[in-house]
């Protein structure tokens, strides 16, 4: 069935399977653990009687044992306790960072320390490629960049970007869905921090954030290279749940008791162009490809853009239209994700709709006769374009 030709293809194109975490990996984690907390107990117990050299020794002897015995067990064909063992390096690291800061009495900067803390971790993630060093190199750079978002005040913190594009040079260079899922997951608390500290309507940011990681994720996978392919398959499994996610916030705080801002309310124009710029990057997708569930992302996106464009400013009334919006455009999700046959698409989409009816039923603003009638005639209109679709697309017979 699979020639020899066929077979060499496949085998270069598809990276071999790992070994696995078998029940001896995982007793031996949970042993190395203990071991690590103990250690880190008895200096604790007894740092205020050790010398300072001796303290720096002890940390130094346990970030090098540390990568030490990662070496053995790669050595050793121990891939997972190899990747271990150096991210319990990166943790002693940072660590090392803060207690030198407090031996020494050094400035105040907690936020610097964070950021030396990434670059090394970072480096032992280059180095080794460690996916648990990569973990720790995001999580202290996802801190590093809220506290200087709110130093800063208003202004994004840019500077994250680099360090989140080298994290997306290693995913695309290991081939690894596992480092994937860590730089897609890394996006979000940067944007929630820049939307909370802009000063504007969080929501709105948030939408131009979704559309960007969802249509990115769309644009790379449908790339010819596998590895960004692989990498923009889930990227845009986390763009449609964020695009879920800020359809439901946005109707749920479509009332004056949530609002900032009673006035006009001018997004930020980077804010806008990242949302622009996803909702391009679907629809050259659907040109290109031909692929009509590509098109129905693009719409989702183009219709919560929308309906932000229309809640802005806060109307006196009921913001009819932009629920009408987000409520198309979660539909067109789930219509997208099965044309694809991308369940979590699908999963994301039916999770959109279920949050914003249920943040339209249970809002404060305005009466639930209005809101009863609005979802009634919502619901027959959806009934009746069912039974369109059912005249006009071909059936299939089993």
């Amino acid at each position: 069935m699979i020639t020899p030709a066929a077979l060499a293809t496949i085998r270069v194109a598809l990276p071999p399977l790992g070994p696995g975490i078998k029940i001896p990996v995982v007793v031996a984690i949970v042993g190395g653990l203990l071991i690590a907390a103990a250690f880190l107990a008895f200096v604790a117990a007894h740092w205020t009687e050790l010398a300072r050299l001796a303290r720096l020794a002890i940390l130094l002897a346990g970030i090098v044992g540390a990568h030490g015995l990662g070496a053995w067990f790669g050595r050793a064909g121990r891939p997972v306790l190899a990747d271990l063992c150096t991210a319990v390096g990166s943790i002693i690291f940072g660590a090392g960072i803060a207690l030198v800061g407090q031996m020494y009495h050094l400035g105040g900067d907690f936020a610097g320390g964070m950021l030396l803390w990434t670059m090394g971790a970072l480096a032992a993630a280059a180095l080794t490629g460690s996916r648990g060093a990569l973990a720790v190199a995001l999580v202290a750079a996802s801190i590093w960049s809220s506290m200087r978002v709110v130093e800063i005040r208003d202004v994004p913190h840019f500077s994250f970007v680099a360090i989140w594009l080298i994290a997306t040079g290693l995913a695309l260079a290991w081939n690894s869905r596992v480092a994937a899922h860590l730089v897609a997951l890394a996006a979000l608390p940067w944007w929630i921090a820049t939307a909370l500290a802009v000063g504007l309507e969080p929501p709105f940011v948030l939408d131009d954030g979704a559309a960007l990681l969802f249509g990115a994720g769309l644009a790379l996978a449908a790339a010819p290279w596998q590895r960004a392919s692989s990498a923009g398959a889930v990227l845009s499994i986390y763009g449609a749940f964020s695009l879920a996610g800020v359809a439901t916030l946005e109707v749920a705080t479509a009332n004056d008791l949530f609002r900032i801002h009673t006035g006009a309310v001018s997004q930020p124009l980077w804010a806008i162009s990242c949302g622009v710029a996803g909702a391009i990057f679907a629809f050259a997708v659907a040109a290109t490809t031909r692929r009509a569930g590509a098109a129905f992302a693009g719409i989702a996106i183009g219709l919560v853009l929308l309906a932000a464009a229309v809640s802005t400013p806060p109307q006196a009334g009921e913001p009819w239209l932009a629920y009408a919006f987000e409520l198309c455009a979660m539909l067109c999700l789930v219509v997208s994700g099965m044309l694809d046959s991308a369940r979590p698409r699908i999963v994301a989409g039916w999770l959109g709709i279920a949050g914003v009816i249920a943040a339209i039923t249970w809002a404060v603003k305005g009466s639930l006769l209005h809101r009863s009638m609005f979802l009634a005639v919502a619901g027959a209109v959806a009934i009746a374009l069912s039974l369109v679709l059912n005249r006009l697309l071909p059936r299939t017979r089993e």
